[in-house]
């Protein structure tokens, strides 16, 4: 099994409180050590447990890639050096403008971002320079918050069943990965609120359907 059922803080909605890079996963202080070791074994990943301002919903405020993490302007010291403190290499911007929630701006992988087209262009600067890939705007579905209308990993990106074709293109030549659509959690569009993720596996919010695992395990190539 390639895509797990799981929850945080009782919640389905797994994407909204953490999120996952191919070396790292962080999760709200509050989760339990069994749940952690879980989530490092199904991923491969090491597990930060931080808070992002003092906020539960670490997957919303921060954006990584494996070269890089985003986070708001509001966090704080001890939440920086737990992060730098079991990743030593990765890039660290804390981004000071108005705007917080980056989870739900930068839709990102190892090759590539796309971000809300709202930003600055000095800020989708900075995002290119901590991510390490090249950053350009664009919407899924006509929407602009990318990051909680598409979930993309090394290998396949899974996103809102509105994204058209041209979207669709768009999404595979910045991301460079092959796209496809479909629900989570028993029916949500916004995919990436119930979803994390890397190339080695897949963690779900406990109420999706069979039908959704198996559209996520094909959009994010994690059959064997």
């Amino acid at each position: 099994m390639a895509v797990f059922l799981s929850g945080i803080l009782g919640n389905a909605s797994i994407g909204v409180y953490s999120l996952a890079t191919e070396e790292i996963a962080i999760v709200p202080s509050l989760v339990s050590e069994n749940k952690v070791r879980r989530l490092e074994e199904w991923l491969k990943v090491k597990a930060i447990r931080t808070f992002i301002g003092e906020s539960v919903l670490v997957g919303a405020l921060a954006s990584a890639n494996s070269n890089g993490i985003l986070l708001p302007h509001y966090v704080r010291h001890d939440e920086v050096q737990a992060i730098k403190s079991a990743s030593s290499d990765i890039n660290i911007a804390v981004m000071e403008t108005k705007r917080t929630a980056y989870g739900n701006m930068v839709l990102a992988n190892d090759y590539g971002a796309i971000v809300d087209p709202r930003l600055k262009e000095r800020d989708i600067k900075d995002i290119s320079d901590a991510l390490g890939v090249e950053a350009v705007t664009g919407e899924i579905a006509g929407l602009p918050y990318v990051g909680s209308l598409a979930i993309a990993t090394n290998k396949g990106v899974l996103a809102h069943p509105l994204l058209t074709d041209e979207e669709k293109k768009f999404l595979e030549d910045v991301l460079k990965v092959p796209s496809d659509v479909g629900t989570i959690n028993c029916g949500i569009p916004y995919v990436a609120t119930g979803v994390i993720g890397n190339t080695h596996g897949a963690i779900a919010g406990f109420i999706t359907t069979g039908p959704e695992l198996f559209i996520i395990e094909e959009a994010l190539d994690l059959v064997k």
